[in-house]
C-alpha cells in the first residue's frame, strides 16, 4: 500500500491526466504541449483574442485555435484533441505573450560578482527567453554558454553572442594581442569572431578606416553589429557614419545627439572634463540633447529619414541611465534587498574606478538636466517607431541601480512614458528584437511554426506593466486588503515549461546565502549602522 500511495502521489505530480508539473528546472519539452484557454498577444501589434488553445508539437507551434467567446463556456468537443503522451496546461484567462528578447543583456561580470546561474534565473524569470549579449567575458565564455542553452542543458535565455570589438581569448587571437590600428588587421579580425561562432559584434568606436572596414567585413559575412558610440571617437564617427557602413543597431543614445548637431561639431565639453571621471562623463553625457538640433527641425527631420531609409535599430536602454533622473527611486527599488547579491550591491555604490558608479556629487541640477535629456530622447525615439522605424527593448543591467530581469520590465515602462501604445511596446519587446537578430522566421511572434517561447502571466500586462515584474503588483481588494497580483507564471522556452516563480525564489535563496556567508545587511550609501 506504501508504493502504491508514494506511484499515486508520483503521477500526480509529474502530470497525471495531463496536467503538467512544473518546477524552477522545467519540465518537458513534450512530443505534444496543449496551452489550454488563453488570452493571446501574439507581439506583432494585433490586439489580444481569447479563449484560445495553442498546440505545440516538438517545439514547434502547430495550431493557434479560438476555441470560444467571453462569457460563454467553451464547447469542449472543438477544442484540440491531447495525443496518447502528450501534456497540457491549463491556463485558462491568462495572458500568453511570445517569449521576451532582450537586445542588450550581460551575463553578468567579475566586477559584480555575478555568475551566469543568477542572472539567467532572473532573466527567465521575467520571460526573457532571448539575449543578445552585446559584449561580455569573451567569446569563448559566450559560446560555451551559448551552446549550452541551446541543448537546455542550463536554464538559460536562448543566446546571441556579440563580441566586444578588438576582445581576444585563449584560443581566440589572431592578432596575438596587437591592438588593431588598420583596416587589413580589423577584417582580420572580423573573420576570426565569425570562425568561432559570433553572430555579431559591439563596437565602442574607432578611428574612421578601422570602422569602415571591420564595417564592411562584417556585412560581407551576414553577422549583426550594434554600437556604442563612445566619447572618445564619436567626433569623428557618430551613428549617421555607422549605419551608412553597415552597422545593423545602435545601443542607448551616445552618437544620436552629435549626428544632430547643427552648430558645433563636438560636444560642449567644460574645459577641466575628464573622460576618466565619472562624474564627469555623465553629468555632461546628461546635457548632450539639448545640444542638438530641436525637434522637427530642417536637420531633426533630415538625420530621421535617413536612419529610415537605411532599416536602421535603435536600441535605447532608457533604463540604464534613469538613476541619473531620479538617483533614490534607482536606490531605493523594492527589490535590492531580496534580489540583489552583496557583490553587485557594492558595485553600485559611489566609486573613482567603478564604471557607472558616478554618484561623486550627484544633486537636483544633475537630475532636472537629465530629465530635460530624457523629454528629448524620447521624442525621437517615439517618433522613429511612429514612422515605421525598429525600436527594440534592451536593458543593460548589472550598472546603476539596474538588477538583471527588474531592469528589462522598467525598460517597457519607459517605452510607454515615452508614447509608446502598450502593444507597440511588446512587440518592441518581441517580434522587433527578433527581426534586429534576423530570427523573426523563428522568434518573437505566436505564429504557426515558430519555435514555442512564450510568457504566461495571471493579470493583463497591457493594462499595468506592473505584473510582469517578479515583485508583483500591489493591488487594494474590495474587503480593504492590500495583495500583490501578477509575477510571470510560467516562461516557455523551446517548449520547456518552467515556473518563473521558482525560479526567483532560488535567486532569493541565493542572495540570502550570500549574505549569511559575509553577514551582509543592505545599506544605503553612506549609512552604516
Amino acid at each position: 500500500m506504501r508504493k502504491l500511495f508514494f506511484y499515486i502521489v508520483s503521477l500526480l505530480l509529474l502530470g497525471m491526466n495531463g496536467l503538467v508539473a512544473q518546477s524552477a528546472q522545467g519540465d518537458g519539452p513534450h512530443s505534444q504541449l496543449i496551452i489550454r484557454g488563453v488570452m493571446l498577444i501574439n507581439g506583432n501589434g494585433a490586439p489580444p483574442q481569447g479563449p484560445i488553445d495553442i498546440v505545440v508539437e516538438n517545439n514547434i507551434i502547430k495550431k493557434i485555435k479560438v476555441v470560444g467567446y467571453p462569457g460563454v463556456a467553451i464547447d469542449e468537443v472543438k477544442r484540440p484533441k491531447l495525443k496518447a503522451g502528450g501534456k497540457e496546461l491549463d491556463c485558462n484567462g491568462m495572458y500568453l505573450l511570445p517569449g521576451f528578447v532582450d537586445m542588450h543583456g550581460h551575463i553578468g561580470g567579475v566586477a559584480q560578482g555575478a555568475e551566469p546561474d543568477y542572472v539567467f534565473k532572473l532573466w527567465m524569470g521575467h520571460g526573457i527567453t532571448t539575449v543578445r549579449e552585446p559584449s561580455g567575458r569573451g567569446v569563448d565564455f559566450t559560446m560555451d554558454l551559448k551552446r549550452k542553452s541551446a541543448k537546455n542543458e542550463i536554464v538559460a535565455p536562448r543566446i546571441y553572442a556579440y563580441t566586444g570589438f578588438g576582445q581576444t581569448s585563449k584560443t581566440f587571437n589572431p592578432l596575438n594581442d596587437i591592438p588593431i590600428s588598420t583596416p587589413e588587421q580589423a577584417r582580420a579580425w572580423v573573420r576570426a569572431n565569425a570562425k568561432k561562432g559570433a553572430d555579431g559584434i559591439k563596437f565602442f568606436g574607432a578611428e574612421p578606416e578601422i570602422m569602415t572596414a571591420a564595417l564592411d567585413e562584417n556585412k560581407k559575412l551576414g553577422l549583426g553589429s550594434a554600437c556604442h558610440h563612445a566619447q572618445l571617437s564619436v567626433a569623428r564617427w557618430n551613428v549617421l557614419h555607422s549605419a551608412r557602413a553597415g552597422l545593423t543597431s545602435m545601443e542607448h543614445w551616445y552618437g544620436l545627439p552629435e549626428a544632430l548637431f547643427d552648430d558645433k561639431t563636438v560636444q560642449d565639453y567644460p574645459l577641466d572634463y575628464n573622460y576618466q571621471n565619472e562624474q564627469h562623463r555623465f553629468e555632461n553625457a546628461g546635457k548632450l540633447w539639448a545640444q542638438a538640433a530641436v525637434p522637427y527641425s530642417d536637420h531633426w527631420e533630415k538625420v530621421m529619414t535617413e536612419l529610415l531609409e537605411l532599416d536602421f535599430t535603435l536600441d535605447p536602454t532608457f533604463n540604464i541611465y534613469e538613476a541619473s533622473r531620479d538617483l533614490q527611486r534607482a536606490r531605493r527599488a523594492e527589490w535590492h534587498e531580496e534580489y540583489t547579491l552583496p557583490s553587485l550591491w557594492e558595485f553600485y555604490q559611489p566609486s573613482k574606478i567603478s564604471h557607472g558608479s558616478y554618484w561623486h556629487d550627484w544633486g537636483t541640477e544633475q537630475e532636472v538636466a537629465w530629465k530635460k535629456n530624457y523629454q528629448l530622447w524620447m521624442t525621437f525615439i517615439n517618433e522613429y517607431k511612429n514612422r515605421g522605424g525598429r525600436v527594440t527593448t534592451g536593458s543593460d543591467s548589472g550598472f546603476i541601480f539596474q538588477l538583471y530581469g527588474f531592469a528589462y520590465v522598467r525598460e517597457l515602462e519607459l517605452l510607454r512614458e515615452a508614447g509608446f501604445h502598450p502593444l507597440e511596446i511588446i512587440r518592441s519587446a518581441t517580434l522587433n528584437g527578433a527581426e534586429a537578430l534576423g530570427a523573426d522566421d523563428r522568434i518573437g511572434s505566436v505564429s504557426i511554426g515558430k519555435l514555442a517561447d512564450f510568457v504566461v502571466v495571471e493579470e493583463n500586462p497591457l493594462e499595468n506593466l506592473k505584473v510582469l515584474y517578479g515583485t508583483g503588483a500591489i493591488r487594494l481588494t474590495e474587503d480593504n486588503k492590500v495583495v500583490r497580483v501578477g509575477g510571470v507564471k510560467y516562461t516557455i522556452k523551446d517548449g520547456i515549461v518552467y515556473d518563473a516563480k521558482a525560479l526567483l525564489e532560488e535567486v532569493k535563496q541565493q542572495v540570502r546565502d550570500a549574505k549569511a556567508t559575509a553577514g551582509y545587511k543592505i545599506m544605503q550609501p553612506g549609512i552604516r549602522e
